[in-house]
Parts: structure tokens; sequence; C-alpha cells
């Protein structure tokens, strides 16, 4: 591939390597910013979700257990 860099890009070898590291550092920090952002509303989602289902099990177990009544033993 960087023997036909001079095709593709017509300049001094040592600008055209400074530019592609700039860009691959560039891509390489927005996809990190990008699947930790992710990663976070993700975490958020589960916690939320976690805690809606904690509550709803407060409750059921408040509940009066009908299905008691028909498996008594």
């Amino acid at each position: 591939m960087s023997k036909n860099l001079p095709y593709i890009m017509p300049s001094p070898q040592p600008q055209v390597e400074e530019a592609f590291a700039a860009y691959q550092t560039t891509h390489q920090f927005y996809h990190e910013v990008r699947s930790r952002s992710e990663f976070h509303r993700y975490c958020e989602w589960y916690y939320t979700t976690a805690e809606q289902h904690r509550q709803e099990l407060k409750r059921m177990r408040g509940e009066l257990n009908i299905f008691q009544w028909f498996r008594r033993r």
C-alpha cells in the first residue's frame, strides 16, 4: 500500500504519513467516544429497568397469592 501512496496523493511522503496518522488518531478517538457513550446509555437503561423490576417484585410480594388457595396440601 505504501508504494502506491505517491499515486494517490502526490506530495512528499512524510506529509502523507502525518496526515494519515492524524486521520487515524481522530477516527479512533471518535470511535472510542461513541462506544463509551453507547455503553453509558446502556448502563443507564439497565439500572432503570432493574429498579423498575425491583419495584414490581416488591408490589407482587405484597399482593394476595390466589394460587396458594388451589394448592393447599
